[in-house]
């Protein structure tokens, strides 16, 4: 993700160098533990962090383990990637009431994205087969009311707010009555936030949480204010409580230490985090797998949780008996392209890859390259996607002017679809039952 990408290309390469050693000696563990605090402080990560995790990786690789081992080099990166999931902490779910009925409360200062997250939240539960509500006791902002209303109609859940009471309380107390007379599970609550923490705004959610009691009291955290991020949470704690955090703004191009210090500094897990900015991009914390992904590892196990939630069975076993009659058409690759936008950013799902995501470093993939063919395949008529062969000159040009783009770029995505026809005819994939390659479409026939 775009947060971590200098820690990442920083720490992968101090981890390579150290990969391939047959032998490690002190100089080349202090050397990498120098390194490896320059990284940290340079990510903003909070200094009692950068001392803590750099003493524990120097005792570890110092250890008999490391330097008897056949593979100290491997044995070292084992060890600063263990050290890393245990800064970030173990994963911890979501709290459900064993009631039936889960209060859930945001906290947070203006900006950090905290109405977004609750709309984000509200589609996440949903998709997992809960009925949520949302709830607005945002007396103060202009329209905040409103901007959950219209996030709730988005995303396809209830929502109650009343822009005449000027009571957060009693909003909070409305709130939770009509969730439970409309016979929802979880009251998701969107606080009123303010641009620093003062004594007026924690008076009102200290009442709001006496009141309501909730089960989960997270902090929504952006991602990008580093350091900082530890006092507001440690403010926070020692007034109200917290159970937990949501990361916020993990696609953004800051230096990503609150993330590793949040956890250490407030023994609080990270529960959520926010990967972008659709409804869709909010993702359970998985300490391991964001440690991977730090050290250029990869992330598989999410790649595949995403294009399982992205691609439809049915949809994928029409597209696999196409592909064994030879009757795979444009608007199968329409389709297809439409689930893969389904996962989100390209270059996001392609760091996921073990050992792809440093190798990408600065490439810049042109996300429009599927808007632009997805325009150019919709500009067409159904008898043209399901025959490419009839598309003469004529037909072309008019594609072109429907989809706004030029002639060459209808031309482009017709060899697309011819060469990707060509390459599943070499690999056994049409008109051989798909026994070699079941069920696999190349990237390369998408423009990539």
């Amino acid at each position: 993700m775009a947060l971590f990408e200098n820690l990442s290309s920083r720490l992968s390469r101090i981890t390579d160098a150290m990969r391939g050693r047959s032998r490690v000696t002190e100089k080349d563990i202090k050397d990498m533990m120098r390194e490896i605090r320059l990284a940290l402080l340079e990510a903003d990560v909070h200094y009692q962090v950068v001392k803590d995790l750099s003493a524990e990786i120097s005792d570890k690789a110092r250890g008999a383990e490391v330097l008897q081992s056949l593979t100290p080099g491997q044995q070292v990166v084992k060890i600063v990637h263990e050290a890393l999931i245990h800064v970030l902490g173990e994963e911890e779910k979501l709290t459900v009431s064993p009631t039936g009925f889960t209060v859930i409360m945001l906290y947070g200062l203006q900006g950090a994205g905290k109405t977004t997250t609750a709309a984000k939240l509200a589609l996440y539960l949903k998709d997992r087969g809960k009925k949520p509500m949302l709830v607005s006791t945002d007396v103060h902002r202009p329209a905040a009311q409103e901007q959950l209303q219209i996030l709730a109609e988005q995303v396809g859940v209830d929502s109650y707010i009343n822009p005449d009471e000027k009571s957060a309380l009693t909003l909070a107390k409305e709130g939770e009555e009509r969730a439970r007379y409309m016979m929802c599970d979880t009251l998701i609550i969107d606080t009123a936030g303010r641009m620093t923490v003062d004594d007026q705004l924690m008076e009102e959610l200290k009442a709001i949480n006496q009141a309501l009691n909730p089960d989960e009291r997270l902090l929504v955290v952006d991602a990008m204010i580093g350091q900082e991020a530890v006092g507001i949470a440690q403010a926070f704690e020692s007034r109200i409580g917290l159970d937990g955090f949501i990361m916020t703004k993990l696609d953004g191009d800051a230096r990503g230490g609150s993330a590793l210090s949040i956890r250490r500094m407030t023994g609080k897990p990270i529960k959520m985090m926010g990967t972008g900015e659709k409804v869709n991009d909010l993702e359970a914390f998985h300490p391991d797998r964001l440690a991977s992904r730090i050290l250029g590892m990869g992330d598989v196990l999410t790649l595949i949780e995403k294009a399982s939630e992205a691609f439809d069975q049915d949809q994928a076993e029409k597209t696999l008996e196409r592909l064994k009659a030879n009757t795979f058409t444009m608007q199968d690759m329409l389709e297809q392209l439409e689930q893969i936008q389904g996962m989100g950013s390209m270059k996001e799902m392609l760091s996921m890859v073990p050992g792809l995501g440093r190798k990408l470093g600065d490439v810049d993939i042109d996300e429009k390259d599927l808007l632009r063919t997805r325009a150019i395949i919709q500009s067409m008529t159904r008898q043209e996607r399901d025959n490419p062969r009839i598309l003469n000159a004529s037909r072309r040009r008019r594609i072109a002017r429907g989809c706004g783009l030029e002639v060459q770029d209808v031309n482009r995505v017709v060899r697309r679809y011819d060469d990707m026809m060509k390459m599943m005819k070499q690999f056994g994939m049409l008109g051989q039952g798909g026994k070699r390659r079941r069920g696999r479409m190349p990237l390369s026939g998408l423009g990539f």
